[in-house]
Protein backbone atom coordinates (compact mmCIF):
# COMPACT_ATOMS: atom_id res chain seq x y z
CA UNK A 1 0.00 0.00 0.00
CA UNK A 2 1.24 3.48 -0.84
CA UNK A 3 1.50 6.26 1.71
CA UNK A 4 1.05 6.18 5.48
CA UNK A 5 -2.02 5.16 7.46
CA UNK A 6 -2.82 6.69 10.84
CA UNK A 7 -3.14 4.55 13.94
CA UNK A 8 -6.05 2.18 14.46
CA UNK A 9 -8.69 3.45 16.90
CA UNK A 10 -11.19 1.42 18.91
CA UNK A 11 -14.86 2.31 18.57
CA UNK A 12 -16.66 1.78 21.87
CA UNK A 13 -20.36 1.67 22.65
CA UNK A 14 -21.36 5.14 23.95
CA UNK A 15 -23.09 5.72 27.26
CA UNK A 16 -26.39 3.80 27.13
CA UNK A 17 -26.96 3.64 30.87
CA UNK A 18 -26.58 0.59 33.09
CA UNK A 19 -28.70 -1.75 30.97
CA UNK A 20 -27.45 -4.46 28.64
CA UNK A 21 -28.50 -4.22 24.99
CA UNK A 22 -28.53 -6.79 22.19
CA UNK A 23 -26.98 -6.35 18.76
CA UNK A 24 -29.80 -6.84 16.23
CA UNK A 25 -28.12 -5.65 13.04
CA UNK A 26 -24.63 -4.83 11.75
CA UNK A 27 -24.92 -2.09 9.15
CA UNK A 28 -21.37 -2.00 7.78
CA UNK A 29 -18.68 -4.39 6.52
CA UNK A 30 -14.96 -4.80 7.08
CA UNK A 31 -13.06 -2.62 4.62
CA UNK A 32 -15.89 -0.14 4.20
CA UNK A 33 -15.19 3.60 4.42
CA UNK A 34 -17.81 5.40 6.53
CA UNK A 35 -18.45 9.06 7.22
CA UNK A 36 -19.01 10.62 10.62
CA UNK A 37 -22.45 9.72 12.09
CA UNK A 38 -22.93 6.84 9.63
CA UNK A 39 -24.89 4.10 11.49
CA UNK A 40 -22.65 1.17 12.47
CA UNK A 41 -24.88 -1.23 14.37
CA UNK A 42 -28.43 -1.42 15.68
CA UNK A 43 -28.99 -2.43 19.30
CA UNK A 44 -32.19 -3.06 21.20
CA UNK A 45 -32.97 -2.96 24.88
CA UNK A 46 -36.18 -3.64 26.74
CA UNK A 47 -37.90 -0.49 25.50
CA UNK A 48 -36.20 0.79 22.38
CA UNK A 49 -34.14 0.12 19.30
CA UNK A 50 -31.34 2.52 18.49
CA UNK A 51 -28.62 2.99 15.90
CA UNK A 52 -25.03 3.55 17.07
CA UNK A 53 -23.33 6.09 14.76
CA UNK A 54 -19.65 6.40 13.80
CA UNK A 55 -17.99 9.04 16.00
CA UNK A 56 -15.64 9.98 13.14
CA UNK A 57 -14.88 9.00 9.54
CA UNK A 58 -12.61 6.08 8.77
CA UNK A 59 -12.15 2.61 7.31
CA UNK A 60 -13.52 -0.37 9.22
CA UNK A 61 -10.59 -2.63 10.05
CA UNK A 62 -12.30 -5.03 12.46
CA UNK A 63 -15.85 -5.78 13.60
CA UNK A 64 -15.74 -7.19 17.12
CA UNK A 65 -19.44 -7.95 17.61
CA UNK A 66 -21.96 -10.32 16.10
CA UNK A 67 -25.75 -10.27 15.87
CA UNK A 68 -27.15 -11.46 19.19
CA UNK A 69 -24.20 -10.25 21.30
CA UNK A 70 -25.02 -8.54 24.61
CA UNK A 71 -23.26 -5.21 25.09
CA UNK A 72 -22.79 -2.62 27.80
CA UNK A 73 -21.51 0.94 27.82
CA UNK A 74 -17.84 0.94 26.80
CA UNK A 75 -17.90 -2.37 24.93
CA UNK A 76 -15.42 -2.49 22.03
CA UNK A 77 -17.53 -2.88 18.88
CA UNK A 78 -15.12 -2.07 16.04
CA UNK A 79 -11.66 -0.84 15.10
CA UNK A 80 -11.30 2.02 12.63
CA UNK A 81 -8.30 3.04 10.55
CA UNK A 82 -8.02 6.74 9.74
CA UNK A 83 -6.06 6.77 6.45
CA UNK A 84 -4.63 9.62 4.45
CA UNK A 85 -7.43 11.59 2.79
CA UNK A 86 -6.06 10.74 -0.65
CA UNK A 87 -8.69 8.70 -2.50
CA UNK A 88 -6.29 6.08 -3.90
CA UNK A 89 -4.85 5.43 -0.42
CA UNK A 90 -8.33 4.80 0.96
CA UNK A 91 -9.17 2.40 -1.87
CA UNK A 92 -5.90 0.46 -1.47
CA UNK A 93 -6.34 0.26 2.30
CA UNK A 94 -9.89 -1.05 1.94
CA UNK A 95 -8.68 -3.74 -0.46
CA UNK A 96 -5.90 -4.82 1.93
CA UNK A 97 -8.29 -5.14 4.86
CA UNK A 98 -10.88 -7.13 2.90
CA UNK A 99 -8.28 -9.57 1.59
CA UNK A 100 -6.79 -10.05 5.05
CA UNK A 101 -10.03 -10.54 6.98
CA UNK A 102 -12.38 -12.34 4.61
CA UNK A 103 -12.67 -16.05 3.82
CA UNK A 104 -15.40 -18.14 2.16
CA UNK A 105 -16.27 -21.57 3.58
CA UNK A 106 -18.84 -24.27 2.95
CA UNK A 107 -20.80 -25.23 6.07
CA UNK A 108 -23.12 -28.19 6.53
CA UNK A 109 -26.57 -27.60 8.00
CA UNK A 110 -27.33 -30.54 10.28
CA UNK A 111 -30.79 -31.41 11.54
CA UNK A 112 -30.73 -30.66 15.30
CA UNK A 113 -31.89 -33.06 18.01
CA UNK A 114 -35.52 -33.97 17.27
CA UNK A 115 -35.54 -37.21 19.26
CA UNK A 116 -35.26 -40.80 18.06
CA UNK A 117 -38.33 -40.81 15.81
CA UNK A 118 -38.32 -40.08 12.11
CA UNK A 119 -40.18 -36.99 10.97
CA UNK A 120 -41.44 -36.06 7.52
CA UNK A 121 -40.45 -32.94 5.60
CA UNK A 122 -43.66 -31.11 4.68
CA UNK A 123 -42.19 -27.91 3.26
CA UNK A 124 -38.87 -26.49 2.09
CA UNK A 125 -38.84 -22.71 2.62
CA UNK A 126 -35.64 -21.83 0.68
CA UNK A 127 -34.06 -22.66 -2.67
CA UNK A 128 -30.55 -22.91 -4.06
CA UNK A 129 -29.02 -19.46 -4.47
CA UNK A 130 -31.04 -17.86 -1.66
CA UNK A 131 -29.19 -15.65 0.82
CA UNK A 132 -30.49 -16.75 4.21
CA UNK A 133 -30.31 -14.85 7.50
CA UNK A 134 -29.74 -16.42 10.90
CA UNK A 135 -32.89 -18.08 12.35
CA UNK A 136 -34.74 -17.89 9.03
CA UNK A 137 -36.88 -21.00 8.58
CA UNK A 138 -35.29 -23.58 6.26
CA UNK A 139 -37.69 -26.52 6.35
CA UNK A 140 -40.81 -27.63 8.21
CA UNK A 141 -41.02 -31.19 9.51
CA UNK A 142 -43.95 -33.03 11.06
CA UNK A 143 -44.24 -36.00 13.37
CA UNK A 144 -47.10 -37.69 15.15
CA UNK A 145 -47.69 -34.83 17.59
CA UNK A 146 -46.02 -31.69 16.32
CA UNK A 147 -44.93 -29.57 13.41
CA UNK A 148 -41.45 -28.04 13.80
CA UNK A 149 -39.72 -25.23 11.94
CA UNK A 150 -35.98 -25.81 11.50
CA UNK A 151 -34.17 -22.43 11.49
CA UNK A 152 -30.84 -21.48 9.94
CA UNK A 153 -28.12 -21.62 12.64
CA UNK A 154 -26.17 -18.90 10.83
CA UNK A 155 -26.47 -16.71 7.75
CA UNK A 156 -25.16 -17.74 4.35
CA UNK A 157 -25.99 -18.64 0.75
CA UNK A 158 -27.74 -21.94 -0.01
CA UNK A 159 -25.58 -23.94 -2.45
CA UNK A 160 -26.99 -27.44 -1.89
CA UNK A 161 -30.29 -28.93 -0.67
CA UNK A 162 -30.01 -32.62 0.24
CA UNK A 163 -33.68 -33.32 1.06
CA UNK A 164 -37.07 -33.11 -0.63
CA UNK A 165 -40.69 -32.77 0.51
CA UNK A 166 -41.90 -36.15 1.77
CA UNK A 167 -38.46 -37.37 2.90
CA UNK A 168 -38.17 -39.01 6.32
CA UNK A 169 -35.39 -37.43 8.36
CA UNK A 170 -33.62 -38.07 11.66
CA UNK A 171 -31.40 -36.14 14.03
CA UNK A 172 -27.95 -35.45 12.60
CA UNK A 173 -28.85 -35.62 8.90
CA UNK A 174 -27.11 -33.04 6.70
CA UNK A 175 -30.05 -31.26 5.06
CA UNK A 176 -28.26 -28.38 3.30
CA UNK A 177 -24.90 -26.78 2.62
CA UNK A 178 -24.28 -23.04 2.98
CA UNK A 179 -21.59 -20.86 1.49
CA UNK A 180 -20.53 -18.64 4.36
CA UNK A 181 -18.34 -15.53 4.38
CA UNK A 182 -16.32 -15.37 7.59
CA UNK A 183 -14.02 -12.65 8.84
CA UNK A 184 -11.26 -12.74 11.42
CA UNK A 185 -13.44 -10.98 13.96
CA UNK A 186 -16.88 -12.28 13.14
CA UNK A 187 -16.79 -16.07 13.54
CA UNK A 188 -19.91 -18.18 13.39
CA UNK A 189 -21.39 -19.77 16.52
CA UNK A 190 -19.81 -22.86 18.05
CA UNK A 191 -18.68 -26.10 16.39
CA UNK A 192 -20.92 -29.12 16.78
CA UNK A 193 -18.36 -31.17 18.66
CA UNK A 194 -18.24 -28.52 21.39
CA UNK A 195 -21.98 -28.05 21.72
CA UNK A 196 -23.11 -31.66 22.08
CA UNK A 197 -22.94 -33.20 25.52
CA UNK A 198 -20.67 -36.19 26.13
CA UNK A 199 -23.57 -38.64 26.14
CA UNK A 200 -24.81 -37.64 22.69
CA UNK A 201 -25.29 -40.55 20.30
CA UNK A 202 -25.46 -38.47 17.12
CA UNK A 203 -23.78 -40.27 14.20
CA UNK A 204 -22.10 -37.15 12.75
CA UNK A 205 -19.38 -35.06 14.37
CA UNK A 206 -17.94 -32.75 11.76
CA UNK A 207 -15.93 -29.60 12.46
CA UNK A 208 -17.77 -27.88 9.62
CA UNK A 209 -21.15 -28.37 11.32
CA UNK A 210 -22.46 -25.50 13.45
CA UNK A 211 -25.43 -25.04 15.73
CA UNK A 212 -27.03 -21.79 16.97
CA UNK A 213 -27.06 -20.42 20.49
CA UNK A 214 -28.67 -22.76 23.09
CA UNK A 215 -27.52 -25.79 21.01
CA UNK A 216 -26.38 -27.57 24.16
CA UNK A 217 -29.93 -27.28 25.54
CA UNK A 218 -32.38 -29.95 24.38
CA UNK A 219 -35.32 -27.89 23.09
CA UNK A 220 -37.22 -27.47 19.83
CA UNK A 221 -37.01 -24.23 17.78
CA UNK A 222 -40.51 -23.33 18.98
CA UNK A 223 -39.35 -23.44 22.61
CA UNK A 224 -36.21 -21.47 21.73
CA UNK A 225 -38.28 -18.79 19.99
CA UNK A 226 -40.64 -18.48 22.99
CA UNK A 227 -37.65 -18.24 25.32
CA UNK A 228 -36.20 -15.39 23.27
CA UNK A 229 -39.52 -13.53 23.24
CA UNK A 230 -39.79 -13.74 27.05
CA UNK A 231 -36.08 -13.11 27.65
CA UNK A 232 -35.61 -16.53 29.26
CA UNK A 233 -32.22 -18.28 29.48
CA UNK A 234 -33.03 -21.92 28.69
CA UNK A 235 -29.96 -23.11 30.56
CA UNK A 236 -31.77 -22.17 33.79
CA UNK A 237 -34.64 -24.57 33.09
CA UNK A 238 -34.58 -28.27 33.98
CA UNK A 239 -36.29 -30.22 31.20
CA UNK A 240 -38.67 -33.05 32.07
CA UNK A 241 -38.75 -34.59 28.59
CA UNK A 242 -36.64 -37.41 27.22
CA UNK A 243 -32.90 -36.82 27.76
CA UNK A 244 -33.74 -33.64 29.66
CA UNK A 245 -35.56 -32.07 26.73
CA UNK A 246 -37.31 -28.81 27.69
CA UNK A 247 -41.02 -29.06 27.02
CA UNK A 248 -43.55 -26.26 26.63
CA UNK A 249 -44.90 -27.15 30.08
CA UNK A 250 -41.41 -26.67 31.59
CA UNK A 251 -41.09 -23.20 30.05
CA UNK A 252 -44.58 -22.21 31.15
CA UNK A 253 -43.93 -23.42 34.70
CA UNK A 254 -40.67 -21.45 34.83
CA UNK A 255 -42.39 -18.23 33.68
CA UNK A 256 -45.15 -18.77 36.25
CA UNK A 257 -42.56 -19.06 39.02
CA UNK A 258 -40.86 -15.83 37.90
CA UNK A 259 -44.18 -14.01 37.93
CA UNK A 260 -45.09 -15.37 41.36
CA UNK A 261 -41.92 -13.92 42.89
CA UNK A 262 -43.23 -10.35 42.45
CA UNK A 263 -46.46 -11.05 44.31
CA UNK A 264 -45.49 -13.89 46.64
CA UNK A 265 -45.73 -11.79 49.80
CA UNK A 266 -49.24 -10.54 49.13
CA UNK A 267 -50.46 -14.00 48.02
CA UNK A 268 -52.44 -12.63 45.12
CA UNK A 269 -50.78 -14.38 42.22
CA UNK A 270 -51.91 -17.73 40.89
CA UNK A 271 -50.99 -19.70 37.83
CA UNK A 272 -54.47 -19.24 36.40
CA UNK A 273 -54.15 -15.46 36.52
CA UNK A 274 -50.86 -15.33 34.64
CA UNK A 275 -50.66 -14.78 30.91
CA UNK A 276 -50.58 -17.83 28.73
CA UNK A 277 -47.27 -18.51 27.00
CA UNK A 278 -48.82 -19.12 23.57
CA UNK A 279 -51.99 -18.50 21.69
CA UNK A 280 -54.13 -21.36 20.41
CA UNK A 281 -52.53 -22.88 17.34
CA UNK A 282 -55.30 -22.27 14.80
CA UNK A 283 -54.86 -22.57 11.06
CA UNK A 284 -56.65 -19.38 10.01
CA UNK A 285 -55.78 -19.95 6.35
CA UNK A 286 -58.50 -22.56 6.07
CA UNK A 287 -61.05 -19.79 6.46
CA UNK A 288 -59.54 -17.51 3.84
CA UNK A 289 -56.40 -15.69 2.75
CA UNK A 290 -54.02 -14.62 5.52
CA UNK A 291 -50.67 -12.86 5.87
CA UNK A 292 -48.15 -13.29 8.69
CA UNK A 293 -46.18 -10.26 9.88
CA UNK A 294 -43.33 -10.65 12.35
CA UNK A 295 -43.72 -8.50 15.46
CA UNK A 296 -40.85 -6.13 16.21
CA UNK A 297 -38.71 -6.97 19.22
CA UNK A 298 -40.03 -3.89 21.03
CA UNK A 299 -43.62 -5.08 20.58
CA UNK A 300 -42.75 -8.58 21.78
CA UNK A 301 -41.03 -7.33 24.92
CA UNK A 302 -43.54 -4.57 25.69
CA UNK A 303 -46.38 -7.03 25.07
CA UNK A 304 -44.99 -9.43 27.66
CA UNK A 305 -44.46 -6.56 30.15
CA UNK A 306 -47.97 -5.18 29.62
CA UNK A 307 -49.47 -8.64 29.99
CA UNK A 308 -47.61 -9.15 33.26
CA UNK A 309 -48.62 -5.69 34.51
CA UNK A 310 -52.29 -6.28 33.71
CA UNK A 311 -52.24 -9.72 35.36
CA UNK A 312 -50.35 -8.87 38.55
CA UNK A 313 -51.50 -5.31 39.33
CA UNK A 314 -55.08 -4.69 40.49
CA UNK A 315 -55.99 -1.89 38.07
CA UNK A 316 -58.75 0.60 38.80
CA UNK A 317 -59.54 3.47 36.40
CA UNK A 318 -61.27 6.78 37.13
CA UNK A 319 -62.77 8.73 34.22
CA UNK A 320 -63.59 12.43 34.11
CA UNK A 321 -63.53 15.45 31.78
CA UNK A 322 -62.54 19.03 32.40
CA UNK A 323 -63.08 22.42 30.80
CA UNK A 324 -59.89 23.56 29.02
CA UNK A 325 -61.44 26.43 27.07
CA UNK A 326 -59.45 29.10 28.90
CA UNK A 327 -56.26 26.99 28.75
CA UNK A 328 -56.58 26.64 24.98
CA UNK A 329 -57.13 30.40 24.65
CA UNK A 330 -54.01 31.08 26.71
CA UNK A 331 -52.00 28.53 24.65
CA UNK A 332 -53.00 30.17 21.34
CA UNK A 333 -52.13 33.60 22.73
CA UNK A 334 -48.75 32.31 23.92
CA UNK A 335 -48.00 30.84 20.47
CA UNK A 336 -48.65 34.22 18.85
CA UNK A 337 -46.49 36.06 21.38
CA UNK A 338 -43.56 33.67 20.91
CA UNK A 339 -43.91 33.30 17.16
CA UNK A 340 -41.17 35.80 16.26
CA UNK A 341 -38.78 34.87 19.09
CA UNK A 342 -38.98 31.10 19.65
CA UNK A 343 -39.35 28.48 16.94
CA UNK A 344 -41.15 25.83 18.98
CA UNK A 345 -44.56 24.23 19.05
CA UNK A 346 -46.45 24.54 22.33
CA UNK A 347 -48.94 21.69 22.73
CA UNK A 348 -51.56 21.02 25.41
CA UNK A 349 -49.41 18.09 26.56
CA UNK A 350 -46.81 20.31 28.25
CA UNK A 351 -49.53 21.92 30.39
CA UNK A 352 -50.78 18.45 31.34
CA UNK A 353 -47.22 17.48 32.32
CA UNK A 354 -46.99 20.52 34.59
CA UNK A 355 -50.39 19.77 36.14
CA UNK A 356 -49.38 16.16 36.82
CA UNK A 357 -46.06 17.26 38.36
CA UNK A 358 -47.98 19.63 40.64
CA UNK A 359 -50.30 16.82 41.76
CA UNK A 360 -47.41 14.36 42.28
CA UNK A 361 -45.75 16.87 44.58
CA UNK A 362 -48.87 17.17 46.75
CA UNK A 363 -50.06 13.53 46.71
CA UNK A 364 -46.71 11.67 46.97
CA UNK A 365 -48.19 8.14 46.99
CA UNK A 366 -48.63 8.54 43.22
CA UNK A 367 -44.88 9.23 42.97
CA UNK A 368 -43.83 5.87 44.39
CA UNK A 369 -43.09 2.21 43.68
CA UNK A 370 -43.56 -0.97 45.69
CA UNK A 371 -40.42 -2.69 46.95
CA UNK A 372 -39.44 -5.99 45.36
CA UNK A 373 -41.06 -8.01 48.17
CA UNK A 374 -44.16 -5.75 48.16
CA UNK A 375 -43.64 -4.97 51.85
CA UNK A 376 -42.54 -1.33 51.55
CA UNK A 377 -43.47 1.74 49.56
CA UNK A 378 -40.58 3.68 48.03
CA UNK A 379 -41.45 7.39 47.85
CA UNK A 380 -39.44 9.31 45.24
CA UNK A 381 -38.26 12.84 45.92
CA UNK A 382 -37.76 13.58 42.22
CA UNK A 383 -40.50 14.02 39.60
CA UNK A 384 -39.73 12.44 36.23
CA UNK A 385 -42.63 11.93 33.82
CA UNK A 386 -42.70 9.51 30.91
CA UNK A 387 -44.69 10.28 27.77
CA UNK A 388 -45.73 7.40 25.50
CA UNK A 389 -44.69 7.96 21.87
CA UNK A 390 -46.05 5.90 18.99
CA UNK A 391 -43.33 4.78 16.51
CA UNK A 392 -43.25 2.42 13.55
CA UNK A 393 -41.47 -0.19 15.69
CA UNK A 394 -43.83 0.08 18.63
CA UNK A 395 -44.58 2.20 21.67
CA UNK A 396 -41.65 3.79 23.52
CA UNK A 397 -41.71 5.99 26.64
CA UNK A 398 -39.03 8.70 26.84
CA UNK A 399 -38.71 10.19 30.32
CA UNK A 400 -38.60 13.92 31.05
CA UNK A 401 -36.53 14.69 34.14
CA UNK A 402 -37.39 17.15 36.92
CA UNK A 403 -40.61 18.36 35.30
CA UNK A 404 -41.68 20.28 38.40
CA UNK A 405 -38.69 22.65 38.09
CA UNK A 406 -39.07 23.35 34.35
CA UNK A 407 -41.22 25.88 32.54
CA UNK A 408 -43.55 25.49 29.57
CA UNK A 409 -40.97 26.66 27.00
CA UNK A 410 -38.25 24.27 28.22
CA UNK A 411 -40.63 21.32 28.32
CA UNK A 412 -41.86 22.14 24.81
CA UNK A 413 -38.30 22.11 23.50
CA UNK A 414 -37.56 18.78 25.20
CA UNK A 415 -40.82 17.25 23.98
CA UNK A 416 -40.01 18.10 20.35
CA UNK A 417 -36.45 16.79 20.66
CA UNK A 418 -37.45 13.52 22.38
CA UNK A 419 -40.28 12.84 19.94
CA UNK A 420 -37.90 13.21 16.99
CA UNK A 421 -35.35 10.88 18.60
CA UNK A 422 -38.05 8.31 19.37
CA UNK A 423 -39.46 8.21 15.84
CA UNK A 424 -35.98 8.04 14.26
CA UNK A 425 -34.87 5.21 16.55
CA UNK A 426 -32.15 7.28 18.24
CA UNK A 427 -33.38 7.15 21.85
CA UNK A 428 -30.71 5.96 24.28
CA UNK A 429 -31.40 3.80 27.32
CA UNK A 430 -30.83 6.80 29.62
CA UNK A 431 -33.64 8.62 27.82
CA UNK A 432 -36.14 6.00 29.02
CA UNK A 433 -35.02 5.36 32.59
CA UNK A 434 -36.05 6.83 35.91
CA UNK A 435 -39.75 7.48 35.23
CA UNK A 436 -42.14 8.08 38.12
CA UNK A 437 -45.44 8.46 36.25
CA UNK A 438 -46.55 8.02 32.64
CA UNK A 439 -48.88 10.00 30.37
CA UNK A 440 -50.44 8.31 27.35
CA UNK A 441 -52.09 10.77 24.98
CA UNK A 442 -54.44 9.72 22.17
CA UNK A 443 -55.72 13.25 21.70
CA UNK A 444 -54.72 13.47 18.03
CA UNK A 445 -56.26 10.10 17.22
CA UNK A 446 -59.61 10.36 18.96
CA UNK A 447 -61.43 8.14 21.52
CA UNK A 448 -63.77 9.32 24.24
CA UNK A 449 -62.03 7.36 27.00
CA UNK A 450 -59.73 4.39 27.45
CA UNK A 451 -58.07 2.34 30.19
CA UNK A 452 -54.29 2.84 30.09
CA UNK A 453 -52.17 0.01 31.53
CA UNK A 454 -49.79 0.96 34.33
CA UNK A 455 -46.12 1.09 33.32
CA UNK A 456 -44.68 -1.07 36.10
CA UNK A 457 -42.95 -0.40 38.51
CA UNK A 458 -44.91 2.86 38.55
CA UNK A 459 -48.25 2.89 40.37
CA UNK A 460 -50.40 5.08 38.10
CA UNK A 461 -50.81 6.34 34.55
CA UNK A 462 -52.87 9.15 32.99
CA UNK A 463 -54.67 8.70 29.67
CA UNK A 464 -55.63 11.71 27.54
CA UNK A 465 -58.41 11.48 24.95
CA UNK A 466 -59.56 13.90 22.24
CA UNK A 467 -61.10 17.18 23.41
CA UNK A 468 -64.55 18.15 22.13
CA UNK A 469 -66.71 21.24 22.22
CA UNK A 470 -69.78 20.45 24.31
CA UNK A 471 -72.74 22.44 25.64
CA UNK A 472 -72.24 23.19 29.35
CA UNK A 473 -74.94 24.60 31.65
CA UNK A 474 -73.71 27.71 33.49
CA UNK A 475 -76.81 28.11 35.66
CA UNK A 476 -78.70 30.23 33.13
CA UNK A 477 -78.02 28.74 29.71
CA UNK A 478 -75.93 26.27 27.77
CA UNK A 479 -72.64 27.63 26.47
CA UNK A 480 -70.04 25.92 24.24
CA UNK A 481 -66.96 24.78 26.15
CA UNK A 482 -63.90 22.74 25.12
CA UNK A 483 -63.93 19.60 27.31
CA UNK A 484 -60.97 17.23 27.73
CA UNK A 485 -61.64 13.58 28.78
CA UNK A 486 -58.93 12.06 31.00
CA UNK A 487 -58.51 8.57 32.47
CA UNK A 488 -56.47 7.69 35.55
CA UNK A 489 -55.48 4.05 36.10
CA UNK A 490 -53.90 3.27 39.47
CA UNK A 491 -52.56 0.35 41.51
CA UNK A 492 -55.18 -0.35 44.16
CA UNK A 493 -52.56 -2.00 46.42
CA UNK A 494 -50.95 1.41 46.88
CA UNK A 495 -53.63 4.00 46.13
CA UNK A 496 -57.12 4.26 47.59
CA UNK A 497 -60.03 5.29 45.39
CA UNK A 498 -60.52 8.53 47.34
CA UNK A 499 -56.91 9.60 46.79
CA UNK A 500 -57.26 8.80 43.10
CA UNK A 501 -60.36 10.99 42.93
CA UNK A 502 -58.43 13.82 44.59
CA UNK A 503 -55.51 13.39 42.19
CA UNK A 504 -57.58 13.46 39.00
CA UNK A 505 -59.58 16.42 40.31
CA UNK A 506 -56.39 18.32 41.14
CA UNK A 507 -55.02 17.76 37.63
CA UNK A 508 -58.36 18.70 36.07
CA UNK A 509 -58.78 21.86 38.13
CA UNK A 510 -55.31 23.08 37.13
CA UNK A 511 -56.13 22.51 33.46
CA UNK A 512 -59.37 24.45 33.96
CA UNK A 513 -57.50 27.37 35.56
CA UNK A 514 -53.77 27.26 34.88
CA UNK A 515 -53.22 30.03 37.45
CA UNK A 516 -53.53 27.36 40.18
CA UNK A 517 -49.95 26.31 39.37
CA UNK A 518 -48.60 29.35 41.24
CA UNK A 519 -50.57 28.61 44.40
Amino acid sequence: MRGNVLMSIEIKLPDIGSDTVEVTDILVNVGEFVETDHPLITVEGDKASMEIPAPFAGIIKEINVSIGDKLNTGSNIMIFDKPDKSEYLIKDHIKDIKEKNTAVHHKDIVLPDIGNNEMEITEIKVKIGDNVSVEQTLIIIEGDKASIEIPAPFSGKVIMINVAVGDKVKTGLIIMVFEVVETENNKISKPLEKTLDSNSDLPIKNNNCYFPEYSYVHATPVIRRLAREFGIDLSNIIGTGRKGRILKEDLKSYINKLSLIDTNSVKTASSSSLPSVTQLNIDFSKFGEVEEIELSRIKKISGANLSKSWSTIPHVTHFDKYDITDLEGFRQKLILELKNNVDIKITPLVFIMKAVAYALKRIPHFNSSLSYDCQKLILKKYINIGVAVDTTKGLVVPVFKNVYEKGIIKLSEELIEMSKKARSGKLMINDMQGGCFTISSLGKLGTTAFTPIINTPEVAILGISKSHVEPVWNGKKFIPRLMLPISLSFDHRVIEGADAARFIAMVGNILTDIRRLIM
